[in-house]
């Protein structure tokens, strides 16, 4: 019989263990400076890169649960750092974009999350670096594409 190995030696405890603690050293400081939750922050952020998009995309993207990426934009909206706007394309949602408040704010957290990641990162080589978010983006594709039929079948891959 295998023995397994303890939970700290699990890959995707690892993960997320090591995201929780990095986004919230860096949520500590945005939420003491702009009063931002970290879902509010990744709406925010993602709408920076990607501009007018739906709050499907915005969860698509994210990865973040429906009903925190919704919450999040109405607390956005409500502050005036986020517009909706109808959706001509789709009648049943709405385009979100950030308001010139918004690309405000987020023209100033940047600098500040580019730091903290610079910080948090400052015993890596930038190859180390490199290497760890082409591994990163590997992970997540292959997360993607695993079939998960043999594990809700019980047979766990196992023949």
């Amino acid at each position: 019989m295998q023995q397994m190995a303890p939970l700290a030696r699990f890959l995707p405890y690892q993960l997320s263990i090591a995201s929780n603690a990095v986004s919230g050293r860096i949520a500590q400081e945005y939420r003491a400076r702009w009063g931002l939750s970290v879902p509010e922050w990744r709406v925010m952020a993602l709408l920076g890169d990607f501009g007018t998009i739906t709050q499907r995309d915005l969860t698509r993207l994210s990865l973040m649960d429906k009903v925190a990426v919704n919450r999040a934009c109405k607390v956005l909206e409500d502050r005036g750092l986020v517009e909706r706007t109808p959706n001509e394309q789709d009648g049943r949602s709405h385009l979100l974009d950030l308001t010139e408040s918004g690309h405000e704010m987020h023209a100033q957290i940047m600098p500040l999350a580019r730091e903290m990641e610079r910080r948090i990162c400052a015993g890596f080589s930038d190859a180390e670096l490199d290497m760890f978010r082409a591994m990163l983006d590997r992970l997540h594709r292959q997360s993607a594409i695993v079939d998960a039929d043999d594990i809700v079948s019980d047979n766990f891959g196992i023949e």
